[in-house]
């Protein structure tokens, strides 16, 4: 999808065709950082703390710096979101380490570079049509469920589903288990229980998975961590994918093979995490007008 005109590098917005890269940078050679994808509605930037967080933990495993000032990041965002006249779009916000891969340019002068983009938000039309990939993940290593820049894996693989007609991949662990997505979480749902794979299974912490564990709630329906099986997914009454800009949407096939998914938990859940988003938009909003009064 297309970036839009401006985008945010460190403190300063700049035109997208401005170079703000150099050669021997380390997040640009190496992929040596790490990103997060943030839905802004009406200007909010929704969970923003809770990919802060996940961003804040990954980079210290990785030996990233971060800008030690949040509120100053958020504010530089929203300029940025101001200057596209993008209130509701999708906003990318990447934090690269400039040095320490053996091949050096100019010294810097700072440990990590902020750049923030933003784009229209996806249609991702009303479901997916999956396919599987074996050994997709490797659940065991330390840097298992990191969200970091080097992503071209997972762009191949869903390239090449793309080429084949399908959608999106389901990754499986060494083990054969079930980890995620390329680019989202993945729920089955057996009556009353709506389980995902736990993080032991190498998939991504994403931000709308914690909020359904979390914080989303419908009576009578339990959101929990299991492992789940290849064979377990043609077991399942409804199988949905999360992600950021994606809310839970309901997977259609599986290689071909039709899933069941009767609507009976996924819809009600999509609702209920639908209140909830707009109960923090309101809520932020309040607070910003509040603050300007």
């Amino acid at each position: 999808m297309p970036i839009h005109r401006f985008i945010l590098h460190n403190q300063d917005i700049r035109d997208a065709s401005e170079p703000v890269f150099t050669a021997g940078q380390a997040g640009l050679l190496s992929g040596w950082g790490v990103f997060s994808t943030v839905r802004v509605v009406e200007g909010v930037l929704f969970a923003f703390e809770r990919h802060w967080a996940r961003m804040m933990r990954d980079a210290r495993l990785l030996n990233v710096e971060m800008p030690g000032d949040c509120g100053a990041i958020i504010r530089s965002v929203r300029k940025l979101i101001e200057a596209n006249q993008a209130p509701n779009c999708t906003l990318r916000i990447a934090i690269s380490r400039n040095a320490g891969n053996g091949w050096e340019g100019a010294p810097i002068g700072r440990a990590s570079d902020v750049v923030a983009l933003t784009a229209d938000l996806k249609n991702w039309g009303t479901g997916v049509n999956l396919t599987v990939q074996e050994k997709g993940r490797y659940s065991d290593g330390e840097f298992s469920g990191a969200k970091i820049l080097a992503w071209a894996q997972n762009l191949a693989w869903a390239e090449r589903a793309k080429q084949k007609g399908f959608d999106e991949v389901i990754l499986l662990n060494e083990r054969g288990e079930v980890a995620e997505c390329t680019s989202a979480n993945i729920f089955i749902a057996k009556g009353p229980q709506i389980f995902t794979p736990p993080l032991f299974s190498g998939c991504l912490a994403g931000i709308t998975r914690e909020l359904l564990l979390t914080e989303v709630r419908i009576p009578g329906v339990e959101v929990v961590e299991d492992t789940i099986t290849r064979s377990g997914l043609a077991l399942a009454d409804e199988i949905f994918i999360t992600s950021t800009t994606r809310d839970l949407l309901p997977v259609l096939t599986i290689d071909g093979v039709k899933v069941k998914n009767t609507g009976q938990v996924r819809g009600p859940l999509n609702a209920a995490f639908r209140r909830y988003l707009d109960g923090y938009v309101a809520e932020r909003k309040l607070g910003v007008q509040t603050a300007s009064l």
